[in-house]
């Protein structure tokens, strides 16, 4: 009895470890070692019994919150700085805030937008919380805590573009990203999206592969333990013309399609450090998992303004139905992460 027992044991552990390595193993091969795989500290992965499940009132009226603070660096489709408080009044430059606002009508829910760190304390009453390429250290200790609250009270986070470039000093945060920060990108270009998963409500539907114009973070870490949804072919990509382009990076990256000029890529000193050319056969751009009790999605695409016009680029509404998606999934209003 007691062997059966052992033996019974002995086959969960294998079975846990083996969905363990399907999360946590190397998509795209050698290049991702090492990148990745840190102790957060947290339930955290796919798994549904890292959320927090407890009981509370059935919404009748979806409510989102967009957060668009930057504390250094600043996408042109934000627009200028907003003023104080929520829902400050829009200049045609906010193209991002406006674009989320008819996305919300669209979609029937309420929204809230602000780029005030005191209005980030208080976050019980939002089905989700969104943070659109914000940049650096945005948050104060209180907004700090009120965000792990609402995670654990099991809230719903949207990562979008240049959140990836935020909080880089809060542990917390970089695994609510899903163990993954913004390292680099080559200049803007168009590529080929895949969608590696299209049973998700943020994939269902889309074509399996479509043209989309972004940056393409590189990561590090690289992200773990979550249900990757998207990538980009990296072969689709046209190779910077960079005299000293590694031979290794062209081989990753395919044969070279339209170049850049020189002169918009070209560092101004050589590198003495080391070069991270890409994620190679597998470089993820989407994903989902659960969080400390919470639901995440999440995406490095959304660079331009024009990725949230309607037609505004080649994959705008491609790109606009994931985020919806995402949107969805987290608040509970379409399956999650499935």
């Amino acid at each position: 009895m007691m062997r059966a027992i052992k033996h019974l044991g002995w086959l969960l552990g294998a079975v846990s470890a083996a969905a363990a390595a399907a999360q946590t193993g190397l998509p795209g091969g050698a290049i991702n070692r090492n990148l990745g795989e840190m102790d957060y500290g947290v339930c955290r992965g796919t798994d549904p019994a890292c959320f927090h499940d407890w009981p509370r009132a059935p919404a009748t009226k979806y409510r989102i919150l967009v957060f668009t603070r930057t504390g250094a660096s600043r996408h042109a489709n934000l627009g200028k700085v907003l003023p104080g408080g929520l829902n400050p009044a829009l200049g045609e430059d906010n193209v991002v805030q406006r674009a989320m606002l008819r996305i919300a009508a669209e979609n029937g829910w309420d929204i809230d937008y602000t780029e005030d760190v005191a209005q980030m304390t208080s976050l019980t009453g939002y089905n989700a919380v969104i943070f659109l390429s914000t940049s650096r250290d945005i948050l104060d200790d209180a907004a700090k805590t009120a965000l792990r609250q609402y995670m654990r009270a099991g809230g719903g986070f949207v990562a979008v573009h240049n959140a990836f470039g935020t909080l880089y000093n809060w542990p917390y945060y970089e695994g609510l990203l899903g163990g993954a920060n913004f390292y680099d990108h080559a200049p803007a270009r168009d590529g080929d999206v895949v969608i590696v998963d299209g049973k998700d409500t943020s994939t269902r539907g889309l074509p399996s592969r479509f043209r989309f114009h972004d940056e393409w973070y590189n990561l590090v870490p690289f992200p773990t333990r979550v249900r990757f949804l998207a990538t980009v072919d990296e072969r689709s990509l046209p190779i910077p013309a960079v005299a000293d382009t590694p031979a290794a990076v062209v081989a990753t990256m395919g044969a070279p399609g339209a170049r850049l000029p020189a002169e918009i890529v070209r560092p101004r000193y050589p590198s003495v450090v080391g070069r991270h050319p890409g994620h190679g056969t597998f470089h993820p751009l989407a994903w989902c998992q659960y969080y400390d009790g919470g639901k995440v999605w999440a995406t490095t695409l959304g660079h331009d303004a024009k990725a949230f016009e309607k037609n505004g680029q080649p994959g705008a509404a491609e790109f606009q139905a994931m985020l919806i998606g995402g949107i969805k999934s987290v608040m509970g209003q379409a399956p999650f992460c499935r």
